[in-house]
């Protein structure tokens, strides 16, 4: 299984617009965040989660070139705000509408905010063209299966998944936005090679964990590797890792792992 972080950063990414703080200044390039989202090959199925504003651009660094199978993990901007740059994939899958799998909420505001790509082909050749599903608690395929659970995340519920290559049985949980993991989430995690767990930022916030409640996740998952992402610039990458425990590390922006 390979895994590609194509974003690590919040809703306003990093740096932010009108900021001088040190981390905002930083020439460290793993302190310079686009909007969160990850893209999955299991077992030569290309699986991408979320699109970001810049989803674009992060298909270009990082040589992205087909999708199979596209999940929202809910409908907040930075999050969908870059599917209708999924056109260009509809046309290399010769105008099949790609299947977005998501929570009630997700698939309203797909349809909400891209009437025009609803559809099992696109209205116009170059148009995107999607098919809005509910996501099953296990989407069952020939390379694998992801597993779907709820996480909270203020008013929404959002997608925490779980994949499970068939060939390898390489496991990877991806538990992003969310305020907490409960004891059930925790036990569909347990067994994964890689945990990534959202880790906002130091101090505590509404809807997100912050970086001590991650923690005291990860501690209990105990994968041998786990991630923290969509991190804002209270993060400086260097001095925040520095301090975490071992087996635990932030995401960055084109960091690439292999498992299994």
């Amino acid at each position: 299984m390979e895994v590609i972080f194509l974003g690590t950063g919040t809703s306003q990414g990093v740096p932010m617009i009108a900021c001088d703080c040190a981390v905002c200044r930083s020439e460290d390039a793993r302190d310079r965040r686009t909007r969160t989202s990850v893209h999955v090959v299991m077992d030569g199925l290309h699986v991408q989660v979320d699109a970001a504003q810049e989803f674009r651009l992060q298909c270009l660094a990082n040589r992205i070139e087909r999708i199979d199978e596209f999940i929202l993990t809910h409908g907040h901007a930075d999050h969908i705000a870059g599917m209708d740059d999924l056109r260009r994939f509809c046309d290399l899958r010769k105008g099949r509408a790609l299947t977005v799998w998501s929570t009630p909420e997700g698939c309203e505001r797909v349809c909400g905010m891209f009437p025009y790509a609803i559809g099992e082909t696109p209205q116009h050749k170059g148009y995107p063209a999607f098919l809005p599903r509910v996501m099953p608690e296990a989407l069952d395929l020939p390379q694998g299966t992801i597993r779907s659970t709820r996480l909270p995340h203020g008013k929404l519920e959002v997608l925490g998944l779980v994949f499970e290559e068939r060939s390898t049985g390489a496991k990877f949980t991806y538990y992003t936005d969310c305020k907490e993991v409960g004891p059930a989430q925790r036990d569909l995690a347990r067994g994964s090679a890689v945990v990534v767990l959202d880790g906002l930022r130091p101090e505590t916030h509404p809807t997100h964990m912050c970086v001590p409640e991650a923690l005291e996740v990860a501690r209990d998952i105990a994968a041998p590797r786990t991630f923290l992402t969509h991190l804002t610039h209270a993060i400086s990458h260097a001095a925040v890792e520095a301090t975490l425990p071992a087996g635990v590390a932030l995401a960055f922006d084109g960091l690439h792992l292999s498992i299994g």
